[in-house]
């Protein structure tokens, strides 16, 4: 299980970088808080951010479970398909948002087969 955390830790600080992205574009552009509108960048690199937030509540239990209940090798591969997905999905739709779907896909295909696969294996389990 030690791979699946190093996977989420891996999401996480990668959360934690395009945190860091918004607050410098913030500053950069001169938007103050609690402004999220005014300034098509920043809004850019805050949408990237909160879609993460939206996909991680996804993630995290779903790989964690896929991990107990289905296998924890194909655990941390959807994983990394999903970080490489989010990198992908956040430097494509900074630089031009209609050009995001090859991230997105690599980002909702391995969460929703890790949700569905962690609710089949829970389901097996216990029947």
């Amino acid at each position: 299980m030690e791979l699946v955390v190093i996977v989420i830790m891996l999401a996480l600080l990668e959360y934690i970088i395009l945190l860091a992205r918004v607050g410098s574009v913030r500053v950069r552009t001169g938007l103050e808080a609690p402004a999220v509108t005014g300034n098509e960048e920043f809004e850019r690199h805050f949408r990237v951010h909160y879609n993460t937030i939206e996909q991680l509540i996804l993630f995290i239990p779903s790989i964690w479970f896929f991990a107990e209940y289905v296998h924890i090798q194909g655990a941390v591969t959807l994983g990394i398909v999903f970080i490489i997905g989010r990198a992908l999905y956040a430097v494509n739709y900074v630089k031009e948002p209609a050009s995001r779907n090859v991230g997105m896909i690599l980002t909702v295909l391995p969460c929703y087969t890790l949700v569905l696969g962690a609710l089949c294996g829970a389901i097996w389990t216990a029947i």
